[in-house]
């Protein structure tokens, strides 16, 4: 079987690593939505979470490199709602922030 030179750079580890830190934002942001914007939080939230649990399917059958993207696509999820307003954080270690 050729190697895959993307999945060789995917480790089980790094991939832990950011499904920790996704999870850590999604619990951050669950707690500082805008007043007024819960339909949009809500439809956020339910979108992390799909692309999380995609993760762990992806990492669960040995897939990292999707894995690795779904998750990229959660925290995308997390810091498109902080930059459109529907999450008051300051964090710009863990968010993109303006």
């Amino acid at each position: 079987m050729k190697s895959n030179k993307m999945n060789d750079k995917i480790t089980k580890e790094l991939l832990e690593k950011y499904l920790k830190l996704s999870s850590r934002a999604l619990k951050i942001v669950k707690k500082n939505v805008v007043s007024g914007r819960d339909k949009d939080a809500n439809e956020i939230f339910e979108m992390v979470s799909n692309y999380l649990n995609d993760a762990k399917y992806f990492r669960d059958n040995g897939d990292l490199v999707r894995a690795f993207g779904a998750v990229n696509y959660a925290h995308g999820w997390i810091d498109s709602g902080v930059r459109l307003g529907v999450f008051d954080v300051d964090d710009d270690k863990l968010f993109t922030v303006k």
